[in-house]
């Protein structure tokens, strides 16, 4: 199954200060790097975004890096793991026309685990873009991917994910996208 950017939503999962500063160093900038670029394609292909903060009073807002890139999207703060635990969140899930979600953010085996296999519960096609999600301990993040795979998600990586959503090399913003992964 391919990613299609007229089916597709970008969901980003809790990338906020305290949350990536208990991160590996590469592994951090590593995901915020991907998943701002993964941003700024899916502005320019008008896919919509979806960005969740878990807990903000306690671990701050979305990364300063990414903000740029997330100009008048809409943010939902979170206490629950799963982002479908939040009610606006999941009403956004339910009213939409769009069936894949792209997901990317921290941590790998909590919320965006729980996100992804409540979202294939609810028959969505779920994404988990490998090199712009993380968790403290690699071994949590594999183990996460793993389940994510078993109960039916894609394991793909971001230079995948934006080249299925241009498709081909004619579409009118391929150079200008093509240029944010150089």
């Amino acid at each position: 199954m391919l990613a299609t950017a007229n089916n597709c939503q970008l969901v980003v999962i809790d990338m906020q200060a305290k949350l990536l500063n208990a991160m590996d160093d590469a592994q951090r900038q590593q995901v915020v790097s991907r998943s701002g670029i993964l941003l700024k394609a899916a502005s320019l292909l008008d896919i919509p975004v979806l960005v969740t903060e878990q807990y903000p009073e306690g671990l701050g807002k979305t990364d300063n890096t990414l903000v740029e890139s997330i100009e008048d999207v809409a943010v939902y703060e979170k206490t629950c793991f799963s982002c479908l635990g939040q009610s606006v969140f999941s009403k956004t899930v339910e009213q939409s026309a769009r069936s894949q979600y792209i997901l990317c953010g921290i941590e790998a085996h909590v919320c965006v685990l729980q996100t992804a296999l409540e979202l294939i519960a609810q028959g969505q096609e779920v994404f988990v873009v490998e090199d712009a999600v993380c968790s403290r301990s690699a071994q949590n993040k594999q183990n996460a991917l793993q389940r994510i795979r078993q109960a039916g998600g894609i394991i793909s990586n971001m230079e995948s994910v934006i080249f299925e959503w241009l498709r081909d090399a004619r579409h009118a913003r391929f150079k200008e996208i093509s240029s944010l992964i150089r």
